[in-house]
């Protein structure tokens, strides 16, 4: 009895040491286990069409709703991107979406296309800073605007007073390279990549 204790306690032992050593090498097969990819082509195609490295997009939609499409936030956002109906709507009109109605949000290829459309206006409204961008798209662009005038042009995740938006931001960065190192390839290239 107290052999067979000892050898499952050595087999849990090196499960538990072999998990350890997995988790701080992160080989890319053991990231992508740990950070699912769907939806990748029209992760892609939005990418593409709005010049936006694809890794940024599923890590923004890993943050958002981990992947989900039915998912929606007590604010009302909705989808994988967790895209507002009324910037969808404001979307649809610059874009000459006279079909759309707010139930297509639930469409995996409307949702990532509308939320890659909307980040690539907010790196566009703040001259390419990231942090900035995401902090907006999180907190709004009232928010947004008010940080990065307060720090004089270049937002860094220390500038965001709020705290939920800070961790969102960090948040995002750190997924982004791990969905590039996970990924790679199979995401496609980053724009100018």
């Amino acid at each position: 009895m107290r052999r067979s204790l000892l050898i499952v306690g050595l087999a849990l032992a090196a499960l538990a040491l072999a998990w350890g050593v997995l988790s701080v090498a992160r080989p890319a097969w053991y990231l992508r286990a740990v950070y699912p990819l769907a939806h990748a082509d029209a992760i892609r195609a939005a990418a593409a069409r709005n010049r936006l490295d694809p890794a940024l997009v599923a890590a923004v939609i890993y943050e958002e709703s981990r992947f989900r499409d039915d998912v929606s936030s007590h604010q009302g956002a909705v989808g994988l991107m967790q895209v507002l109906p009324s910037t969808a709507q404001e979307i649809a009109r610059k874009t000459g979406g006279t079909d759309f109605v707010v139930t297509d949000l639930t469409d995996p290829r409307v949702n990532v296309l509308y939320g890659c459309y909307y980040l690539r206006e907010l790196l566009d409204r703040y001259g390419g800073d990231k942090v900035a961008a995401i902090a907006a798209n999180n907190a709004g662009e009232s928010n947004g605007d008010a940080w990065l005038s307060v720090a004089g042009g270049k937002l860094t995740t220390a500038d965001i007073p709020f705290s939920e938006t800070r961790d969102y931001v960090a948040a995002v960065l750190r997924l982004q390279r791990t969905y590039r190192r996970a990924w790679g390839a199979s995401l496609g290239p980053a724009p100018g990549g």
